[in-house]
């Protein structure tokens, strides 16, 4: 080997060793920088005619797992949308009452069933009819416009979180958008695109918060965005991708068909059913299939103990107008939709008490029912009697049974359906609806447990892998100055062995 190719092989590792330090350096200084990535500089080996000439650097690379990152941001999606439903079902839960309080709907009817039964021990008793009417039956209303109340509310946010997450999204996209074509630029040109890729990695991961896509990158260094739900994303630098609407969510609105949500939509077609994913998909599914039936199941629970109160002689509960929904008809676009909320106390019932006594209705029957006079007997316990037996009970009459729950054909548009059967009472029904929303909510923090856990180790993973490790980077500034001094002896050593063929010939 010639002095010349020493010295050139010697000034070729200088220089990349330079790159390498001050990549190094590069990377403790933003050890703590969101999304950055440890960056490695590559060497490439330089030979001529089969005789090694030094190396020269391909610039600063990401030691990133692709696939590690796909799956981490898939994970961090689920999580996301986990979160936004655990915080949801939580207030619901909350509104339904403290089960060990006996605060539970079926809890309250039943207190409401104990006062009929100490009502029927002496009808005459003003202080027993009154904790009827005051307590047992208005804490029972209260219960049912409690839980609406937060479940509309809760609806009515959902809708106004998309609004928001359709803008945030297509925020995120036309920075991805610009990202992502400074990149191609890059790459073209031959120039390092590092930095700007963990750029789009973290534009990515907040996109994926929102909404589960799947980035495949192409050879150019562009992106394409694949939507769980089937759709491809356009990514534009400039304009909105998708479009939604503003809405006041009524406990008969719905979207699709003839509702009066408005539909999300791309380039003018409606993908609402195709985003999946994140908290955009969750709220959703929130506001259009969990929420409204939990609505449905608290309109069904007020319609029927209405009803059964009404059909033996006592319009107890009734809505403002002072009527009672038909149970009988279809729950989509009936009176039933949102009574849980306008259910209360009859106020005639609050008005003249001793009709909890002798009754409001007069009933053909069979059986036939005629309410108790005023200055009837003080005894009269013709009414109690067909609460306790039939109101509360399961049947309508002697040897006739009530129709049961409606648990499907529910919701607004009737597409829902209860997750359990029908049972026969009133009692046994209310209780069914507080246990099944209740259980969703423990079941919503168990998935949001499950969904930290794989999200949290695939962090973790990815921390290690592709992270700054600050150690790790000191090690190899040591090493590399090691380097850079045995390139530089050499260099030396070349000068010296130039001087002195110099000297030698003079």
């Amino acid at each position: 080997m010639s002095i010349d190719a020493a010295l050139l092989i010697a000034r070729s590792g200088l220089l990349h060793t330079q790159r390498a330090l001050s990549n190094a350096a590069d990377n403790v200084a933003n050890a703590e920088t969101e999304g950055y990535t440890r960056k490695r500089i590559v060497s490439d080996a330089v030979s001529v005619n089969g005789e090694g000439m030094g190396v020269r650097s391909l610039g600063p690379m990401r030691d990133v797992d692709t696939a590690l990152t796909n799956e981490m941001n898939k994970r961090r999606s689920v999580k996301s949308a986990a979160e936004l439903r655990d915080n949801v079902l939580s207030r619901i839960n909350e509104a339904h009452g403290d089960p060990a309080k006996g605060e539970g709907l079926g809890d309250l009817v039943s207190k409401l069933h104990t006062s009929f039964v100490e009502l029927r021990v002496d009808p005459s008793q003003v202080v027993k009819q009154q904790a009827v009417v005051l307590n047992a039956a208005q804490n029972t209303v209260t219960r049912f416009n409690d839980i609406t109340r937060v479940v509309g509310e809760a609806r009515q946010a959902a809708h106004d979180g998309i609004v928001q997450k359709v803008a945030q999204i297509n925020s995120t996209l036309r920075e991805i958008g610009l990202l992502s074509y400074n990149v191609v630029g890059r790459t073209g040109a031959g120039m390092p695109t590092a930095d700007v890729e963990d750029k789009v990695d973290v534009a990515l991961s907040r996109l994926s918060d929102l909404l589960e896509v799947k980035p495949i990158r192409q050879a150019n260094g562009g992106l394409l965005l694949l939507g769980a739900g089937g759709i491809t994303i356009p990514i534009h630098k400039e304009g909105d991708v998708f479009s939604v609407q503003d809405a006041v969510i009524a406990p008969d609105g719905f979207y699709g068909g003839s509702g009066t949500i408005p539909a999300i939509t791309m380039s003018g077609i409606d993908v609402t059913r195709q985003l999946i994913g994140g908290t955009l998909g969750e709220s959703i599914t929130l506001r259009d299939q969990t929420l409204p039936r939990y609505q449905a199941e608290l309109d069904v629970a007020a319609t029927e103990i209405a009803d059964r109160f009404r059909a033996e002689g006592l319009r107890l509960f009734t809505d403002t107008n002072g009527t009672v929904p038909d149970p009988n008809l279809a729950y989509a676009g009936s009176a039933q939709v949102g009574f849980a909320n306008r259910i209360q106390v009859n106020p005639a019932v609050r008005a003249e008490i001793r009709l909890l006594r002798d009754g409001t209705e007069t009933l053909t029957g069979p059986p036939s029912f005629t309410p108790n006079d005023v200055g009837g007997p003080a005894g009269f316990v013709t009414l109690i009697d067909r609460i306790l037996n039939f109101a509360f009970g399961e049947k309508s009459a002697s040897g006739a049974s009530w129709g049961g729950f409606a648990t499907s054909g529910l919701g607004p548009d009737g597409t829902l359906s209860s997750p359990f059967g029908s049972p026969r009472s009133i009692e046994d029904y209310s209780a069914l609806v507080t246990a099944s929303q209740t259980s969703d909510s423990a079941a919503a923090t168990s998935a949001l447990e499950t969904a930290k856990t794989f999200s949290d180790g695939l962090e973790g993973r990815f921390n290690r892998e592709s992270r700054v490790d600050v150690d790790s980077e000191m090690a190899s500034l040591i090493q590399l100055q090691n380097a850079y001094a045995a390139n530089a002896r050499v260099m030396t050593t070349a000068q010296s062995m130039w001087t002195t063929f110099f000297e030698s010939v003079r």
